[in-house]
């Protein structure tokens, strides 16, 4: 056999490695699409349709997912960290899943999106558990709504402005989260072949897993799972930039809620100077700073939920 006909062969099956995975890949999705789809709701805002998913019974609180997240997103926070008791509302914030992006996709923006959202359901007052990019228009709204915000548990917040939107330890440059999110292939190849490196993009690394109770393994390999489709969230992680567009104020002194922040010096993610800021700023809000979690605070998530359940209580 030449060494042409050789190379030919290993081609041909490199090819066919390469389109049974894309079918494989494009199979999930579809059935990822398919689930979304079925449960979502969608209400008319004054910026275009915003999705979300409710559930529960009990005091009302709106939970506001992270980059690269949607409702889904939100709804495992919801589970990991609040629990039941509640009426949860889950939304997919600007350009995720099937939430429109609008031409002035602002933080701002977002949170009166919010509050025709919750006029819809006829909800009056809210509290709002909030992550990472979702922390930014939860702020707008606290601040432009004080007398509709009744509590809020911030976690691992953005940067907002006048904080860089670029953190130089990330595990991975910025730019290359868009890429991962760019292509459901590429994204659910990397959840089969090189899970431990996605979930370390992502600040779940190795040192953190380690000893996990059996609820937040499940947490990390939901939230790993949840990106798909990743196509569908790509709009939303470009837009992630509004936080910090310098046209963007946040009167974070008008906040009348209670707030507790909670932030690990060790989230690669984002600075822990972002939670200690909001802390110094906001009027009745206590930090909770934790030595060591990451940017999902693993390890730390019992102890949350009691901290949720107390902050709801008072």
């Amino acid at each position: 056999m030449t060494v042409f006909r050789v190379f030919l062969i290993a081609a041909a099956l490199l090819l066919l490695a390469l389109f049974v995975i894309a079918l494989l890949a494009m199979a999930e999705t579809r059935q990822r699409v398919a689930a979304l789809e079925a449960e979502r709701s969608t209400a008319d805002t004054r910026h275009g349709p915003i999705e979300y998913v409710s559930w529960g019974e009990g005091p009302p609180v709106l939970v506001v997912h992270g980059a690269g997240g949607g409702f889904d997103q939100g709804r495992i926070l919801a589970r990991a960290i609040g629990g039941d008791g509640y009426r949860w509302i889950s939304v997919s914030r600007f350009g995720y899943l099937g939430s429109a992006l609008p031409e002035t996709p602002s933080t701002a923006a977002q949170a009166e999106a919010f509050a025709d959202l919750l006029d819809t359901l006829n909800i009056g007052r809210v509290s709002i558990l909030a992550m990472s990019g979702g922390v930014p228009p939860s702020l707008q709204f606290a601040a432009m709504h004080p007398e509709r915000t009744d509590r809020m548990m911030l976690l691992s917040p953005a940067p907002f402005t006048p904080f860089s939107p670029e953190v130089g330890d990330r595990p991975i440059p910025t730019w290359a989260y868009s890429a991962l999110l760019g292509n459901d292939v590429i994204y659910w190849t990397l959840t089969k072949l090189a899970r431990r490196q996605l979930e370390a993009a992502f600040d779940a690394r190795a040192d953190l897993r380690e000893g996990l109770t059996d609820e937040e393994a499940l947490f990390v390999r939901d939230l790993i799972d949840a990106f798909l489709p990743a196509s569908r969230r790509l709009a939303g992680v470009n837009n992630e930039g509004a936080a910090v567009d310098p046209s963007a104020t946040y009167n974070l002194e008008a906040i009348r809620a209670n707030v507790l922040i909670v932030h690990a010096r060790d989230d690669r993610l984002n600075p822990f100077a972002v939670g200690s800021t909001l802390a110094a700023r906001i009027p009745q809000s206590r930090f909770l700073p934790l030595d060591r979690g990451g940017h999902l605070l693993l390890g730390h998530h019992a102890d949350l939920r009691s901290e949720f359940h107390q902050l709801l209580a008072e």
